[in-house]
């Protein structure tokens, strides 16, 4: 005769289900929080680079580009990526000199960086419905403690891919952005000469501060969802005490 009483199938599924959706949930959300950086920092771009080409130290065009010139013709580029835009848009902006914006090998680089935004807007919009999903059926489970520490174990592990990748920012930025292209991209087909528009437009220092803001937005929102999981712990705990 046993001793003990069997436990409730219900609460075994409700478990088998917790654990996997509780990993890949902490494995989403580092991944979103960095989308979700890259577009609030798309969407207040012409702000931004505004500000950035004003940076003291920020290198000057060997080529003729002023200040102003820079923040207008980003502009064009920024509209172009965030407008349902094809690549005739481009053919009303030519340079002072008369030669078109962008030359073939740019406008291609163009629309693959649109194409390429496009399907991270998708990933990123399906993401957190399946991430609001998941946490809705923990915590409509009876699981929500573990929909509690889910956010908490996100935010530290986002917390230390940042880290990593700010390291990476400081010691070795051009393997880091040698490597995003490569992964990203197709062959060589974004390099381009140093008197193309998109090197005088965009030098490596716009790229590492870019880089360097994505992060501090990433940290930003894992600090944030660090102090949820913890506030919604604590009346997970409270409550289970209650009962």
């Amino acid at each position: 005769m046993s001793c003990g009483s069997e436990e409730d199938p219900m609460n075994r599924g409700n478990r088998g289900f917790a654990r996997p959706a509780a990993l890949l949930v902490s494995a989403l959300l580092p991944a979103l929080m960095i989308l979700a950086s890259v577009f609030l920092l798309l969407h207040t771009a012409k702000a931004w680079a505004a500000i950035e080409y004003r940076m003291p130290g920020f290198p000057p065009d060997p080529y003729g580009f002023t200040t102003e010139d820079r923040i207008r013709w980003s502009r064009v580029d920024i509209d172009y990526l965030l407008r349902g835009e094809d690549l005739s848009y481009f053919d009303d902006y030519t340079l002072d000199t008369g030669a078109p914006m962008h030359n073939a090998r740019e406008l291609r680089h163009m629309q693959d960086v649109k194409v390429l935004l496009d399907r991270a807007r998708a990933v990123l919009l399906g993401g957190v419905i399946a991430v609001m999903l998941m946490l809705m059926a923990l915590a409509s489970s009876g699981q929500r403690g573990e929909a509690a520490l889910v956010l908490r174990r996100a935010s530290r592990w986002t917390l230390a891919l940042m880290l990593a990748i700010g390291i990476s920012l400081a010691l070795a930025f051009g393997v880091l952005f040698v490597g995003f292209h490569r992964i990203f991209f197709e062959g060589d087909t974004w390099l381009f000469r140093y008197s193309d528009t998109f090197i005088r437009l965009y030098p490596e220092r716009f790229w590492r501060d870019a880089f360097a803001m994505i992060v501090v937005l990433t940290l930003v929102q894992a600090g944030l969802l660090g102090w949820a999981g913890s506030r919604l712990l604590r009346r997970a705990s409270g409550s289970e005490s209650r009962d």
